[in-house]
């Protein structure tokens, strides 16, 4: 399983996919959607969760492209 991606605003402006754990983002963009697109492809294609977060920085939604148990635990 790879690396969960993250989709936070940019300090100068726009948006940016970080892998969890990086200092530098893999790309930068100019809308939240066009970094989320670029998310979910790479999450889906490391088999990773995908994390979306407000203009402030709390998390907005997740999603998960990985094995999740089915039915889930719990």
């Amino acid at each position: 399983m790879g690396k969960n991606q993250h989709v936070i605003p940019h300090p100068a402006g726009g948006w940016q996919v970080k892998g969890e754990g990086n200092t530098r983002a893999t790309v930068r963009t100019a809308t939240q959607k066009q970094a989320m697109d670029i998310a979910r492809e790479i999450s889906r294609n490391q088999h990773s969760e995908l994390v979306i977060h407000r203009s402030d920085g709390r998390i907005r939604d997740k999603d998960s492209h990985g094995h999740d148990p089915f039915p889930p635990r719990g």
